[in-house]
């Protein structure tokens, strides 16, 4: 989840209301800023674990203090707290992949030595293997989530503080049809996005017990529900759909100066425009509804992926954006992309995503499906052959071959070798190597 919206804000303007019509266009103007793509980003999300034994749970008290010494940090990509005490650290909009990777690598260096002197360290999986969900922070704004997302059962307790992802941001997009159009792009994110859900696979396991998904994480924002998870239909122009979804979605909650927040049941943000109660909604409230949507392609302004499980190693993140940013980025990897994925879109029955057999078939079984496989290869193959073109350095396609050879030409994802571990099974070549220490740095 990212989610880096605090309890401030503007929830005291309640004169100046907004109208149905104000905010299909308020909606339509904030969400798809469409010109050539220029700007890339990513969003990551830790656990923090204990160095010495990653399964003993790491205290409040401990987090933090963690957290006020990493608040001290002159870091320039902002640094946030998940409500479960997960960390996040969201890079600022980079004119290439590579001032991406670095302007975050050295973040992180910077966290993880400080995070190390109180013997923590930051964890890369997708979901917890071991640890029940346990909130860390305790604000109107996360108790009214809580309660919210309790109404569908215990999944949203477990995204909010258990699970963690590589998010890339990519710019929305030409205004114009072609391979960079933004239409393109928004189809291409949400039939994409299951190939990247299997290539990237990384949340086997609850309790130390597998679930009998690769992505665990992919399986909570299912049940979580559409209304809250879910996209909208592909078959609308993309802010017309976009529009239509944030209005009929369920309001979170309503914010008060004082007090536990109001966490209405079934009220849509259209409905809300036209009763006006328990206040008319204002701009503020509109911001604030559209940071309550989790869907697997967020528009805000640029496009969010959101559907990628956090991965092991220190630098393990980097394969994901480098792959998706050269799949986004590269007309001719995008054309390729495009072509690789059309074939799979009619496995998903016109339903939107998550919430369709192909995105379920990516999360439950990674790259063992065989479709889902040969997509992955293709788009790798693109990525691999683009990514010279985007200014990447040898060690950064060298990372992106490794990750291919080693998971996408054999059917795997790192999600199995949790598994194999698990079982005793694991291959000797599939044992990770030292990560905090005397690694190759593929950053530079």
């Amino acid at each position: 989840m990212s989610d880096t919206q605090s309890d401030g804000g503007d929830c005291t303007d309640h004169r100046t209301a907004v109208t149905e019509a104000e905010v299909e266009a308020l909606v339509r103007g904030i969400c798809f800023k469409t010109g050539p793509p220029r700007a890339l980003g990513a969003e990551l999300e830790w656990l923090i674990h204990e160095l010495r034994a990653p399964q003993l749970p790491v205290t409040p008290e401990r987090l933090e203090a963690a957290y006020a010494a990493l608040r001290a940090l002159p870091l320039r990509s902002p640094l946030t707290v998940e409500p479960g005490g997960q960390l996040e650290l969201s890079s600022p909009p980079a004119a290439s992949l590579m001032e991406c990777i670095g302007t975050v690598s050295a973040d992180l260096d910077t966290v993880r030595a400080v995070l190390a002197e109180d013997g923590l360290g930051l964890v890369g999986v997708g979901h917890d293997p071991w640890h029940t969900p346990r909130r860390f922070l305790h604000q109107p704004r996360y108790d009214a989530m809580e309660a919210c997302l309790d109404r569908t059962g215990p999944a949203g307790r477990h995204m909010m503080c258990t699970s963690a992802s590589v998010q890339v941001c990519v710019d929305a997009g030409h205004e114009e049809p072609g391979p960079l159009g933004h239409a393109r792009r928004w189809w291409l994110a949400h039939q994409l996005g299951p190939v990247l859900v299997a290539a990237f696979a990384n949340s086997p396991l609850i309790g130390g017990e597998p679930t009998g998904w690769r992505s665990t994480r992919q399986l909570l924002w299912l049940e979580i529900g559409a209304d809250r998870a879910g996209a909208p239909p592909l078959d609308a122009e993309p802010r017309t759909a976009w529009a239509r979804h944030v209005l009929d979605s369920p309001v979170m909650c309503v914010r008060r100066d004082s007090g536990p927040w109001d966490v209405p049941e079934g009220l849509t943000f259209r409905e809300w425009t036209r009763s006006r109660s328990p206040r008319p909604p204002t701009r503020a409230d509109l911001e604030y509804h559209l940071t309550t949507l989790f869907p697997p392609v967020r528009p805000r302004g640029h496009l969010e992926l959101r559907m990628i499980d956090a991965q092991p190693g220190d630098d393990g993140w980097i394969v994901p954006l480098a792959v998706t940013a050269a799949l986004f980025d590269d007309p001719e990897a995008a054309e390729t992309a495009y072509r690789s994925v059309k074939p799979l879109a009619e496995r998903a029955l016109n339903l939107p995503a998550p919430h369709n057999p192909l995105w379920t078939d990516a999360a439950r079984q990674g790259l063992a499906d065989p479709e889902l496989r040969e997509a992955a290869a293709m788009c790798f193959a693109a990525a691999l052959r683009a990514l010279p073109r985007l200014g990447a350095t040898a060690e950064v396609i060298g990372a992106v071959a490794a990750y291919r050879d080693r998971y996408v030409a054999r059917g795997r994802c790192p999600a199995d070798d949790l598994l194999d571990r698990l079982g005793g099974t694991e291959p000797s070549s599939s044992r990770p190597g030292r990560t905090a220490h005397g690694r190759k740095d593929i950053r530079t």
